[in-house]
């Protein structure tokens, strides 16, 4: 869950439908060049905190251009701790390239897995909210995120379905996608462990603060509400899962029942296991999930 390398800033739009018009590709052109493709709008708030913020990528010609197949909204990763929506820009950049509309979100850090995971569903209820000045087509929305980013991402699309869940989406807004890098899915309580047991203080200080009501290890009761596989059913958006066979942060096994249910439907889901792979990809790795993941969204 550390931070990963800056990129430059340049953003891109989606929309998952049946539509067939393919998104103009800008990887021909310079970094410069694709962000003056775009509108960007910086430190958007969503809400009070100062933390609550969002950057909105929409391109230039989005009032002129055909529909899109999806949008996206991308949060960081860094053990709900740290980090920043700009330092891991790597991972919107492929959309970019394809002229998708993105959303890259901050969400409230140092207080803890539930206050993280409430902000995507504020977020995107403020985006609703608010469709005069963010024109997004939010009923084909895909989430995605690396790490704690990519597990508030996976939470939020299985609980939209849910009507016992305490934070609900606004009408209108539908989740047409996940893509998961290293996010948790299941077993928090060993995710905890691995932190609170690893020898860098501040892994440990990141699992003192993943449920900070509670002292120590928090009880099972309360971190399976907060695991995806508790929620995951047939009625849930397609999900694209990157993992690392040597993660040392989110250990495989956590993911094994989860996975054991995406694969009973391979049609719909894609679940992405590099053997050598960290919790962090390559730049190498990186590139080839991309790969695959547009391979996945086209088909939606």
């Amino acid at each position: 869950m550390h931070p990963s390398l800056f990129w430059p800033c340049v953003v891109a739009s989606t929309v998952l439908a049946s539509c067939s018009v393919k998104p103009a590709t800008l990887a021909d052109r310079t970094p410069a060049q694709v962000k003056a493709a775009y509108v960007v709008t910086k430190d958007v708030p969503y809400g009070a905190d100062q933390q609550q913020t969002l950057d909105v990528y929409l391109p230039a010609d989005a009032a002129e251009r055909r529909a899109e197949k999806y949008i996206l909204i991308f949060l960081h990763g860094g053990g709900y701790y740290l980090s920043d929506k700009a330092k891991e820009e790597r991972y919107i950049q492929p959309y970019l390239e394809k002229g998708v509309t993105v959303v890259n979100l901050n969400y409230r850090l140092k207080r803890g897995i539930p206050v993280a995971t409430e902000d995507l569903t504020l977020a995107l209820n403020f985006l609703a909210a608010h469709r005069e000045a963010y024109p997004l087509d939010l009923k084909r929305v895909v989430l995605s995120g690396f790490s704690a980013g990519a597990h508030i991402a996976s939470l939020v699309a299985v609980t939209a379905n849910d009507p016992t869940y305490p934070h609900p989406l606004a009408p209108g807004i539908r989740i047409a996608g996940v893509v998961n890098f290293s996010g948790p899915v299941g077993g928090l309580d060993v995710v905890e462990t691995v932190f609170m047991n690893h020898p860098e203080p501040i892994m440990k200080e990141i699992g003192l603060a993943l449920f900070p009501e509670t002292t120590g290890y928090a009880p099972q009761a309360m971190t399976r509400q907060y695991e995806p596989l508790t929620y995951l059913d047939p009625r849930d958006p397609p999900f694209f899962i990157w993992q690392g066979g040597q993660d040392d942060q989110v250990p495989p096994v956590t993911f094994t029942r989860f996975v054991d249910q995406l694969q009973q439907d391979p049609r719909k889901n894609t679940v992405l296991l590099v053997p050598e792979g960290h919790h962090s990809p390559s730049a190498s790795e990186l590139a080839a999930a991309y790969k695959q993941v547009f391979e996945f969204l086209e088909k939606k």
